[in-house]
């Protein structure tokens, strides 16, 4: 011990901080707690973060005085939300439940476990009707805490968790594909074939054949076994069945619709028009020519938020403004004021000549800095100039931010890699920032080149804005250069690069993306081969001016398989160009349809991003201005003649 102190000892803060890490990540306690001892002595920035791992590591065995006086030193640190967070699920779970209340009113984060938790406490404690609160929860299809369980069996014991919601919950599970989250649903039904547990799994596999033949070959314990097929009788059998209707409907469309229509008979009514809401959601999704007729057929039907949206997309993508006036109307008052219905409804009114209602929607939201906002703008015959800078930070301002403990912890973290943390505590140290602060934030941040943390802070003023903090211009001799090498338009690489990495060359996605441009290593690979690169390595992609170089080919390469234009492009840079020739219509059509029925959310909302990003760009560089609109363009028609892409995806 007394050789491991010295060793310690004699580290430099930033090299004891990363041995503290290391020790927690092993959970040797001895370890992190020496660390600790140490790091509090040197006192480093980052010493509370070490105490905290300590904490977590021997919250199991500390006692409640402990944690309150852990809480009490550390209150105005980031992590502490966390801690209190982990210590609540620990009470809840002993059902300590007047320190759980005690604490949980200073809790203030979105945590399911803690909410199930203090739900099960005023209902066991209090007595309190908690049912309406309770269903919030339960109506989801998601895999829901294992503490939300206790909470449910008592309300389901009550009668407060009726057998009708728990056949609602089963529904929407099996029609978001979440089969065992389903079968987790399933146990609360004892009314439930056993037999058709079995069937859901070949309902997954092969639908058409489960819903045309009367028995089906399957193997349980290894064994194969002839199952029948369900009957429309009981409840269960509907259920498997309607789950069958909506996999085939996913994947062919045509079929369903050919199977449906032999089973009308065997429906009740309900049953009739929720299958044929799903086969139209399914068909909208596909641009199927018919969805609308399917969502005809469905009127009867409690149709759901995503069935209502394509229902209004569908719409659109034919010009029937009244079928999408209509969609909007049956949306609820939370989802007709998103940014989205609200345009496409001043849209619709405009389109049927309905002016001054139209104006009366259009008019607030080209107020406001967004995507929608700028198309409702024009709608209103107005062309978005570059945006006045409303207010610049002073240097006393932006000193005195970079002074804050806070804010010197994030930068620490970040410079220790630690992105995450150092993010969370950039949140924490401005959560309460008003304009003028989060501007002066935004302005170190990005004298520091900590450029995402700039825009984001930059993104969320309310009254006051800076416009060059929200889209800023870094690397502009590489993007310039990039611009003019490929013979592309420099504010659309400005777009698009803002919305992949918001400038952070170290970016990396889930699916394995890198750089500033966020290239996937097969596209890299793929592009330098076509560029002539024989010394090609996958080191290379972090290299920045290689990563614009390539990712600006790339653009090139999507700007031309797409034939010129950029909405097409931008969605085959993010989904693959086969794609986004998939998702062209028969005739020409408006850009802002074409993005708006893009069926990957990601993705619709990604070019949405971008588009509007280098409609921002372009003044500030010095580039010509013209209309979303006109920057969006037309989509072509869907091309008759073969064409042989060079596909990368």
């Amino acid at each position: 011990m007394l050789l491991l102190s010295g060793n310690v000892a004699a580290m430099s803060d930033q090299a004891l901080f990363e041995h503290a890490r290391d020790a927690y990540a092993k959970r040797n306690e001895l370890a992190l707690a020496e660390d600790v001892n140490q790091l509090n002595e040197q006192q480093y920035i980052l010493a509370p973060y070490a105490a905290y791992w300590l904490m977590l590591l021997r919250l199991d065995q500390a006692d409640n005085v402990e944690v309150q006086a852990f809480l009490t030193q550390y209150a105005d640190m980031a992590f502490v939300d966390r801690l209190r967070g982990e210590w609540l699920k620990k009470l809840g779970k002993k059902q300590e439940w007047s320190l759980f209340f005690e604490h949980h009113q200073n809790f203030k984060r979105a945590d399911t476990a803690v909410e199930c938790y203090a739900l099960y406490g005023k209902s066991q404690l209090e007595h309190q009707d908690v049912a309406a609160q309770v269903k919030k929860i339960w109506l989801s299809s998601a895999d829901l805490p294992s503490s939300c369980t206790p909470l449910f069996d008592a309300m389901q014991q009550a009668g407060e968790l009726a057998n009708s919601e728990i056949w609602a919950r089963l529904r929407l599970a099996l029609h978001d594909g979440q089969l065992n989250v389903a079968k987790s649903i399933i146990s609360r039904l004892p009314s439930f074939d056993k037999n058709n547990i079995e069937l859901l799994e070949v309902a997954k596999q092969t639908p058409k054949l489960l819903l045309t033949n009367k028995t089906v070959n399957v193997r349980i314990n290894n064994k194969k076994t002839v199952l029948k097929t369900p009957s429309f009788k009981a409840r269960d059998d509907i259920e498997v069945n309607l789950y069958a209707l909506d996999v085939l409907a996913r994947s062919n469309i045509d079929d369903a619709v050919a199977v449906n229509l032999q089973l009308q008979q065997q429906w009740s009514k309900p049953d009739a028009a929720f299958a044929w809401g799903r086969i139209a959601y399914h068909a909208a999704r596909k641009h199927h020519p018919q969805a609308l007729e399917y969502y005809a057929k469905a009127h009867e039907a409690s149709l759901d938020k995503e069935q209502l949206a394509w229902m209004a997309r569908a719409a659109m993508r034919a010009h029937h403004w009244d079928v999408l006036l209509e969609a909007i109307s049956k949306m609820s008052a939370e989802q007709q004021q998103e940014g989205a219905w609200r345009y496409w409804k001043g849209r619709a009114l405009k389109e049927k000549s309905i002016l001054v209602e139209a104006n009366k929607i259009l008019g607030p939201l080209s107020t406001e800095r967004h995507y929608y906002g700028w198309l409702a703008l024009e709608e209103l015959d107005s062309v978005m100039n570059s945006p006045q800078l409303q207010y610049t930070p002073s240097e006393l301002e932006v000193t005195a931010i970079a002074s804050q403990p806070a804010i010197k912890r994030a930068f620490e973290l970040q410079k220790l890699d630690m992105r995450w943390e150092a993010k969370a505590e950039w949140v924490w140290a401005t959560r309460d920032f008003d304009d003028k602060q989060l501007l002066a934030a935004a302005e170190y941040a990005q004298r520091q080149k900590w450029y995402d943390v700039a825009i984001s802070t930059a993104d969320n003023t309310k009254q006051l804005h800076d416009f060059n903090l929200r889209y800023p211009i870094p690397y502009r001799d590489l993007f310039r250069a990039a611009a003019v090498n490929e013979n592309v338009d420099e504010a659309w690489i400005y777009g698009l690069t803002r919305q992949e990495s918001r400038f952070m060359h170290y970016a990396k996605s889930g699916v394995g993306a890198s750089g500033l441009m966020q290239l996937m290593p097969a596209t890299a690979k793929w592009a330098a081969q076509r560029m002539g690169l024989s010394d090609y390595t996958h080191d290379m992609i972090h290299d920045l001016k290689f990563n614009v170089g390539i990712g600006t080919y790339y653009m090139r390469y999507t700007l031309e398989v797409m034939n010129g234009q950029a909405v097409m492009a931008t969605a085959a840079y993010n989904a693959g160009p086969s794609r986004a020739r998939r998702w062209m219509a028969d005739e020409p059509l408006e850009a802002a349809i074409y993005v708006e029925t893009i069926p990957f959310g990601e993705t619709r909302s990604y070019v949405q991003k971008v588009m509007a990003n280098a409609q921002i760009y372009a003044p500030r560089l010095g580039l010509p201005v013209q209309s979303l609109k006109a920057r969006m363009g037309t989509v072509p028609g869907r091309i008759t003649s073969e064409v042989i892409l060079a596909d990368v995806e």
